[in-house]
């Protein structure tokens, strides 16, 4: 079983993190970098310069969350069987890096399709392995702290990959000639992280190598199936992050003040996600994940109805604070759920709510040439159906019926 406890390192009792979480959080922040400066500009450049619908748009971001969580399971299937953590996620890192020279080759709206949906298939292989890892160095007290402090790392890429974006549109303009270098400066970061990720230690798993996949699923937790069944209805609710800034946008935001838009959508996640996962330590991680389904479903709200730039403003911020628990505390809360095949339940996770975007975004792409505002109050009806049906089924208690050999 993947241990449940950290070991005590001196630098863990200094820091109250085990040092692999600070390092996977700098591989994270350097891949985060140079991706969040291409997705920073990639809504209005594939719409704009490239030419293409918002439809297109939202069926290319489905597509793109489908192939993110397509081999999602897969991963954490082999990762469980074999008990390796940092091979998998290393394969997934430079997948990811190499899918980003399409962007140097093409600008059409087909090479712009191929290559988001190609790159998030690097996201999804690396991070149910990576998640496992995270979770068997982490102790149960601090878990919530220690991914909600990585992916803080994580995001705050994310806040300078926009600001490089901004700085470069601004000295250079907004020309199609500006994106291509963009996309250069880019592609630096994400090949440094493949080097520092090379050089952490591996901390392997316990092998399960007689295990094929559908009996991986009938060992998992009916506690951990339980939250699936609120989580899938939830992802209906949850299409792609494009839409919000092309609202923003509608409202009156340039494709510059959109980039710093999306910046500070990450500075709420960097300073939240640590916070967030100290309240889930303790007060429960189940609560956080209620508020966060309650959080999202005003913001959907609020989107709806917004007219003015300063209420965009607030529900950007308000946004960050509801990704800080969607990204964090959910993997967490599933590491809580399951103790030995984490990497599976993770990655089985990520399969079925990804597999539930791809009609999320469609859906939201179609009621978006409908009316805008009719997307977002659909989202919030699901998503208030999705935390009545996570207080009925409560995953983090135990039933009778749940008694058997795990």
């Amino acid at each position: 079983m993947d241990k449940d406890t950290a070991s005590p390192d001196p630098a863990v009792k200094k820091l109250g993190l085990h040092p692999v979480v600070l390092k996977l959080g700098l591989v994270s922040f350097l891949t985060d970098l140079s991706s969040e400066m291409i997705f920073s500009v990639f809504a209005i450049f594939f719409t704009t310069i490239a030419g293409a619908s918002a439809a297109l748009l939202g069926m290319i971001e489905g597509l793109a969350d489908l192939s993110a969580s397509s081999l999602n399971f897969l991963a954490g299937w082999l990762s469980d069987r074999t008990g390796k953590r940092k091979a998998f996620a290393l394969a997934g890192y430079g997948f990811s890096t190499l899918a980003k020279i399409i962007l140097l080759i093409t600008s059409s709206v087909v090479g712009l399709s191929i290559f988001r949906v190609i790159e998030r298939l690097g996201k999804g292989f690396r991070g149910p392995p990576r998640d496992a890892w995270l979770s068997a160095v982490s102790d149960k007290n601090t878990r919530g702290y220690s991914f909600g402090v990585h992916k803080a790392l994580d995001k705050s890429g994310a806040v300078l990959g926009p600001l490089v974006a901004y700085g470069l549109l601004s000295w250079l303009g907004d020309e199609a000639s500006t994106f291509r270098i963009l996309f250069w400066v880019a592609l630096i970061p994400a090949l440094l992280a493949i080097v520092v990720l090379s050089l952490i230690k591996d901390q392997p798993g316990v092998q399960h190598p007689r295990e094929n996949m559908f009996e991986t699923w009938q060992i998992l937790s009916p506690e951990f199936k339980r939250y699936l069944v609120a989580a899938g209805i939830f992802s209906l609710a949850y299409f792609s992050f494009g839409f919000l800034l092309l609202r923003a946008h509608s409202v009156g935001f340039s494709v510059k003040d959109i980039v710093l838009l999306y910046a500070l959508f990450n500075i709420a996640f960097v300073v939240a996600s640590p916070l967030i996962g100290k309240l889930g330590d303790n007060f429960g991680r189940a609560r956080i994940i209620m508020l966060g389904y309650l959080i999202y479903l005003l913001i959907s709200l609020g989107f709806a109805f917004a007219t003015t730039q300063w209420q965009v403003i607030v529900l950007f911020i308000i946004y960050g604070v509801f990704y800080a628990i969607d990204e964090a505390q959910s993997k967490a809360f599933i590491a809580d759920l399951e103790l030995e095949r984490r990497a599976s339940a993770i990655g089985l996770y990520n399969f079925v709510t990804g597999l539930i975007y791809l009609p999320a975004s469609l859906i939201a792409g179609a009621l978006w040439l409908l009316h805008p505002s009719s997307a977002f109050i659909v989202a919030a009806c699901l998503a208030f159906i999705a935390l009545t049906v996570f207080v009925f089924l409560r995953p983090d208690k135990k039933r009778g019926s749940d008694a058997f050999p795990h």
